[in-house]
């Protein structure tokens, strides 16, 4: 009878449907503390839809503003101005109790002076008239959820006797517990070592998949926020600077931050020009770009845009070689490099060629960014 129950409520919430967010012009100016300072914008001009049942990851360096979005959209925050919609309805003044999302935080919050099961039936307690459950209920949901992340043999255990990875996941058990239309998550894995790190990204996606909750993911690791994100939003100073799926932002970057920020090892960037259909790099014309006006430009090269060849039009020095298996990293100087090395991933069936102080490169088109040099637009040809 009690599973019935819950199956009644779990079906109930799953008919509401998990929920598109949009943000209409959403700013969030903090005033500054003295008459010296300014103010600071930390959200400008949000516009942009999150469709219901995908993963998003909120994704800049520290201090974007990443957090403060977060925070606006649960409501822990009121935005200077704008609106933000659940679905169809206006939430922009709602309590952060009304809005029916689930919060997760990078610190897990947990209460340690209660067992596992506690702190995830906790929120569950503050249920009043129709929505009250009893204790059993609870239990019965809290153990469920538990299965879900996998800690269900650890109920007992109070925070202290956790590893931090099953701490992290007794947070997400108590925010999946409220059945939420929306779980935001606020860097919850820089607390953890590298390879729980990845572990547990891992479950995080399986888990958002298998609910099928609207997830809004913040974090600063690109490479995190690319592996399991099915769209990402790209920040900086409150700025947003591009959205769309991680392998077409990392593919087509809109500007030169967004380049340079996505990509591990980082895009290699150097001081070029154009001239008569011609773009430079030094002395060198590297590629043909007849649309493009004469001018200075930035210009943008992925790791793997590079390809060896004894007749290439792209020298560069040569420093050293790291061996990563199947492939090679060639690390080489240029003096119009704005890097301090440059980075050309190649097969290592190419190493053969390796053998002088220079090392000449063809260049793939497509792997090739150029950028005005002022505002660091794209320039596409």
């Amino acid at each position: 009878m009690v599973y019935n129950y819950i199956l009644y409520i779990i079906a109930r919430e799953r008919k509401c449907g998990y929920m598109k967010v949009t943000l209409q012009n959403l700013t969030k100016v903090f005033p500054a503390k003295s008459k010296k300072a300014k103010d600071v914008i930390a959200v400008n001009d949000f516009d942009f839809v999150i469709e219901d049942g995908l993963l998003i990851g909120l994704l800049g360096p520290s201090g974007c503003g990443k957090s403060t979005a977060l925070n606006l959209i649960s409501g822990l925050q009121k935005p200077t101005s704008g609106k933000i919609f659940f679905g169809d309805d206006d939430v922009t003044n709602l309590p952060p109790e009304n809005r029916g999302v689930g919060l997760v935080f990078q610190n897990y919050a947990l209460y340690p002076h209660l067992t596992v099961l506690q702190n995830i039936t906790f929120p569950l307690e503050n249920r009043k008239g129709k929505d009250k459950l009893t204790k059993e209920v609870m239990v019965e949901m809290a153990t469920e959820v538990a299965k879900l992340v996998q800690i269900d043999t650890l109920l007992d255990r109070k925070p202290a006797e956790l590893s931090g990875g099953q701490q992290q996941r007794v947070a997400i058990a108590r925010a999946l517990v409220k059945k939420p239309k929306i779980l935001l998550l606020d860097e919850p894995l820089s607390n953890l070592d590298a390879r729980l790190r990845l572990q547990t990204r891992e479950e995080l996606r399986r888990i958002q998949k298998q609910t099928g909750i609207t997830t809004i993911f913040v974090t600063h690791d690109q490479e995190e926020a690319m592996s399991i994100s099915d769209m990402i939003v790209v920040m900086k100073e409150g700025v947003l600077h591009q959205i769309g799926k991680p392998q077409d932002v990392y593919e087509n970057p809109i500007d030169l931050f967004v380049a340079k920020f996505l990509g591990t090892p980082p895009i290699n960037v150097f001081d070029g020009y154009v001239k008569g259909g011609q773009l430079y790099i030094g002395d060198e014309s590297v590629l043909d770009v007849s649309s493009i006006e004469d001018k200075e430009v930035d210009v943008a090269i992925r790791p793997e845009g590079f390809v060896v060849d004894e007749n290439g039009r792209f020298t560069c020095n040569l420093n050293r070689i790291e061996v990563m298996g199947r492939d090679i990293s060639v690390v080489a100087s240029h003096e119009k490099s704005q890097n301090k090395d440059i980075r050309a991933i190649i097969s290592a069936e190419n190493m053969a060629r390796l053998n002088q102080a220079t090392v000449k490169f063809n260049l793939k088109p497509y792997k090739v960014y150029i950028f005005e040099k002022d505002s660091g637009k794209r320039i596409y040809f």
